[in-house]
């Protein structure tokens, strides 16, 4: 009895496999919805919460941004889709090693900010120089850091202000702003974390009140070409009739000149023929 139930046991097991089923990751709108990855589950609700990590790299196909590790967060599942929300994201231990050196000075950061949507965001920069430097120096280079990222944070919402940090361009305005402090080699933000997702749903309004406006004056120009045309017709034969007789008379007034300097040619050779034939005769008498 005992060896039936083990054989039972082990026949249920299999089956279980069966019965999963085939669910495609997709990352959020900020990163085109693009497949992470494939998992298996029993069921839909399974798939939530579980977390996935991906290099930037396989997302945009640019082997520059392979250094760069995203996470994200199932948080819904529709039919075999499993839509994800951003977590975080940390840059490979590798590449940091290759940017701290002996006799070189790190000064690290970090940074609780809220974005202009609600979400609460933990940023982690760091920075190197080329050489050591003072506990003071590195005073003045962290409230240069502290403010460039509270300042992009409140004119920002969280999806641009994660592309901001992904693309370089907030440690490159961090290094502008304390390169007039002290000379710094290197910035970099080398970690993010998600504390609370967004809660205020932001409308941009302006972009839809600017496509309503281009559309509303098309309408008048078209109108307006419709017109000119019309106008344009009733115009062109008042114009036309002086045209005409201008050319006329400019044909015209060039053909009784011609005619009057062909006479006056005529008359000439005329009287130069006359005293030719006169002296003739008076020599042979």
């Amino acid at each position: 009895m005992a060896k039936a139930r083990a054989r039972t046991t082990t026949r249920k097991v299999k089956d279980r496999w069966k019965s999963k089923n085939w669910y495609n990751v997709l990352a959020p709108p900020t990163f085109d919805n693009v497949t992470i990855a494939e998992t298996l589950a029993d069921t839909s609700e399974g798939l939530i919460n579980r977390v996935t990590g991906v290099s930037l790299q396989d997302l945009t196909n640019d082997f520059r941004k392979s250094h760069i590790t995203l996470f994200f967060r199932i948080n819904k599942v529709e039919a075999t889709n499993a839509h994800t929300e951003f977590i975080g994201h940390t840059l490979t231990s590798d590449y940091l090693r290759r940017m701290v050196r002996r006799r070189k000075s790190k000064i690290d950061g970090v940074y609780d900010v809220t974005t202009r949507d609600g979400a609460v965001l933990r940023v982690k920069p760091f920075a190197t120089t080329d050489k050591r430097i003072q506990s003071s120096q590195k005073k003045v280079i962290r409230e240069a850091m502290k403010k460039t990222i509270f300042d992009q944070a409140k004119t920002n919402v969280m999806s641009d202000f994660i592309k901001i940090i992904i693309d370089g361009r907030m440690g490159s305005e961090i290094y502008k702003n304390c390169k007039k402090l002290y000379p710094v080699k290197r910035i970099e933000i080398y970690k993010t974390e998600v504390v609370t997702q967004p809660t205020i749903t932001i409308e941009e309004e302006k972009p839809k009140k600017e496509e309503v406006k281009p559309k509303e004056t098309e309408k008048k120009e078209k109108k307006e070409e419709v017109k000119e045309p019309e106008a344009k017709k009733e115009e062109k034969p008042t114009e036309e009739i002086p045209k005409e007789s201008a050319v006329k008379e400019t044909r015209e007034k060039p053909e009784k000149k011609r005619k009057k300097t062909t006479t006056k040619k005529k008359e000439k050779t005329t009287t130069t023929k006359k005293p030719k034939t006169k002296k003739k005769p008076a020599k042979k008498e």
